[in-house]
């Protein structure tokens, strides 16, 4: 310890005295580092001239009268601080045998907690075992179960295989007793038909020379009356031809006779026929039409309402592209073509003939049938392919057909579908000679123009089209698969005929539509129908419509239709490459 004097002030040294024991490990207050940190501090800090004043001051107060009291007064000072220092310690001291004691409750409570935990588990892995055991014992009761089920249905066979066993024996055993009395009562038979045979045998035996007389008796009494009948017609038929060619009256009287029965036969025979073919031609139709407009005395009899219906409608004249959507270059084509064959009716002129190419299901026979209600026609159709099982009477069909057609005192417009079928091209060496012979009388009656009918052919293959034919097609226009926006148009067409409108009429048609935003889902469904055609986008609605009435409350919902959209497009892009490969061939 150095002491310093100075100024009447003391400073108190950094170390406590030598006489106090601290605990092992225990850092006096003050101390802030280790022994050899504060070994660095004292060399570092070593001031020469802070000695010099220390010995100053030692000198000084050596000659002080109140050293000795001073010295006292700082030794009672030392001791309070060592006092104080001792019972820091013996605070710190108390403070950790304290943390002893915590650390010791937290390690009990921590050693409660995980046996608590463990305890826990143990419980858990018990109750899980008892499960399992009840789980076992459920299953091992339900195997027995199921085997003394297996075991009563395997007798329940066994007893069903053994009455079917012996249903079978006694039926074998019936069969067999009634073909042993078959064969019984057929040898009886036969034992008796062979009885009757001998005694008949016997019989012929004993009256053989007796019959024999008999039929030499009969044979010579029919031939003598039948040369007595011939004697006598030859000489009747010999005295009257002779008296008939010594009398020219009568000979000229019969020829005049037999001339007129000739006569009246094949006049009546032929004038029956031409009066039937009138009839035919005004009253009737030709069996080849599939489809007409046209009115004769046999609808107005069998349905007169329907008759009058249909013939309002037809002189009520529509706009041709009335609920037909078309590209806008092509409605501009066909309402051209609208307006000139109107024109061409009222004007009494010749009427042109046109050619529909295109995809299936594109509108054409739609369009041919609003052309004839638009210019105030009649409307027939007949298909390609009903002309070829028709053989060698499909020449006088065709002919019926045009001769029907020029009786049409309003203009008929004659649609032929599947043209292809029977107007194909001749040089390919292909063709039948009953379809060749076709092909001619259609060229013969469409040599040319008329005022009475035009014909509109409708194809897929317009390639394959003879090319006499397509010289008397006056305009060949080209049906498109529609665009987006025809598409989107067709959609929302669609879908208010057969699902907004049917939901609109409430009660009367049971079905609902469930809320969402019509407009923006019509045109989401027209962007994923892409390639569809209008026929297609019209039958995916009706499917929209029959599904709503196959729910249990008759509601179309979104879902639903999404479905039947998802679920239309894989088969209809399937069925679209079968028949682009079939027309590839």
């Amino acid at each position: 310890m150095v002491w310093g004097f100075g100024g009447g002030s003391k400073a108190p040294t950094d170390q406590p005295p030598p006489d106090i024991n601290l605990p092992p490990g225990l850092i006096t207050p003050g101390d802030n580092s280790s022994k050899e940190q504060q070994s660095a501090e004292v060399r570092y800090r070593f001031d020469s001239a802070a000695l010099e004043r220390a010995a100053k001051a030692a000198k000084d107060l050596e000659n002080s009268p109140h050293a000795k009291q001073l010295l006292e007064l700082q030794k009672t000072a030392e001791v309070t601080k060592q006092l104080e220092i001792q019972k820091q310690n013996n605070e710190f001291a108390v403070n950790l045998e304290r943390l002893r004691h915590e650390e010791q409750r937290k390690t009990d409570r921590e050693r409660l907690e995980q046996q608590a935990k463990i305890n826990q588990q143990k419980s858990q892995y018990e109750d899980q075992l008892a499960r399992r055991r009840y789980e076992d014992q459920i299953k091992a009761q339900r195997l027995a179960e199921d085997d003394k089920q297996r075991r009563e249905k395997l007798h329940q066979e066994e007893l069903l295989r053994r009455q079917n066993e012996a249903l079978a024996q006694q039926e074998d055993v019936k069969r067999r007793t009634i073909d042993y009395e078959l064969e019984k009562k057929a040898a009886l038979k036969m034992k008796q038909i062979e009885a009757d045979y001998k005694a008949r045998a016997v019989y012929e035996r004993e009256n053989a020379d007796l019959h024999i007389k008999t039929q030499q008796l009969k044979a010579e009494d029919t031939r003598k009356t039948v040369l007595e009948s011939i004697e006598k017609a030859s000489t009747v038929i010999g005295q009257g031809f002779r008296s008939f060619i010594t009398d020219w009256d009568k000979i000229r009287s019969t020829a005049l006779g037999l001339t007129l029965f000739a006569g009246g036969i094949y006049g009546a025979k032929y004038s029956v026929s031409m009066t039937a073919r009138a009839i035919e031609a005004r009253i009737g139709r030709p069996k080849l039409l599939k489809e007409t407009s046209r009115l004769n005395a046999i609808d107005l009899l069998s349905h007169p309402i329907k008759s009058f219906q249909r013939i309002r409608d037809s002189r009520r004249p529509e706009d041709a592209l009335k609920g037909v959507i078309f590209r806008p270059t092509i409605e501009e084509e066909l309402r051209d073509v609208a307006i000139a064959t109107r024109n061409t009716k009222t004007n009494k002129s010749f009427y042109r003939n046109f050619m529909f190419y295109g995809p299936p299901g594109t509108g054409k026979t739609l369009f041919a049938k609003r052309l004839a209600q638009h210019s105030g026609m009649d409307f027939a159709m007949f298909s390609g392919g009903d002309i070829g099982p028709l053989g060698h009477n499909a020449v006088s069909q065709i002919h019926k057909i045009f001769d029907w057609s020029q009786t049409s005192r309003r203009g008929l417009l004659l649609f032929i579908d599947e043209a292809e079928a029977f107007l194909s091209e001749r040089r390919t060496g292909k063709m039948s000679e009953e379809l060749h012979q076709v092909v001619d009388a259609f060229l013969n009656r469409t040599g040319e123009q008329s005022n009475k009918y035009m014909f509109v052919l409708s194809t897929n293959l317009p390639e394959h089209i003879d090319k006499a034919v397509e010289d008397r097609i006056d305009e060949e226009i080209e049906f498109e698969i529609p665009s987006l926006d025809e598409r989107k148009r067709l959609v929302r067409l669609y879908f208010d005929k057969y699902v907004l409108e049917p939901a609109a009429l409430g009660k009367r048609r049971g079905m609902k539509v469930e809320q969402f935003d019509y407009g923006s889902i019509c045109d989401k469904v027209a962007d994923m129908l892409e390639g569809f055609s209008g026929r297609a986008i019209s039958k995916l609605a009706v499917a929209w419509q029959a599904d709503a009435f196959a729910s249990e409350d008759r509601t179309l919902t979104l879902d639903m239709l999404m479905k039947r959209v998802n679920k239309t497009i894989p088969r209809y892009m399937k069925r679209l490459g079968r028949v682009s490969l079939a027309s590839a061939h």
